[in-house]
């Protein structure tokens, strides 16, 4: 499957899958030493996001969640490329100064057409799904 949307973040990036339903807040909600979900509650909260195509509707929180987006890159626990519903500038500010492909608005929902373990490879605003 082939879907492609609107470019945040450039970059090539290809891995697993992991999707959400929920938003996700990088302060508080990820651990970036671990990139273990560790908010509680949250739909996949216990599941690591390090190298996957990480799948949520959009970011919530603190504008501090840029800069943890950007202290996992350095410390390799991001995931590998991001893909939102609708992404806004927390997420959108911390995947572009930590350089991780990011991209929105698919022409087919995310959340409701890429399903957890599948590859995904990411080419700016082409997104392949296997």
């Amino acid at each position: 499957m082939e879907l492609k949307g609107r470019v945040i973040a450039r970059g090539v990036a290809n891995g697993i899958a992991l999707v959400s339903s929920d938003p996700i807040s990088f302060l508080g909600g990820v651990d970036p030493l671990t990139g273990k979900i560790i908010e509680r509650g949250h739909a996949i909260e216990g599941e690591t996001v390090s190298g996957k195509i990480l799948v949520f509707p959009r970011g919530k929180g603190s504008t501090v969640g840029s800069y943890v987006l950007y202290r996992m890159k350095k410390a390799g626990t991001a995931p590998a490329g991001i893909l939102n519903s609708e992404t806004e500038t927390i997420v959108a500010i911390g995947a572009i100064i930590a350089a991780i492909p990011l991209v929105d608005k698919l022409n087919m929902d995310p959340i409701l057409a890429i399903k957890t373990g599948q590859h995904v490879i990411m080419q700016n605003e082409v997104i392949l799904v296997e």
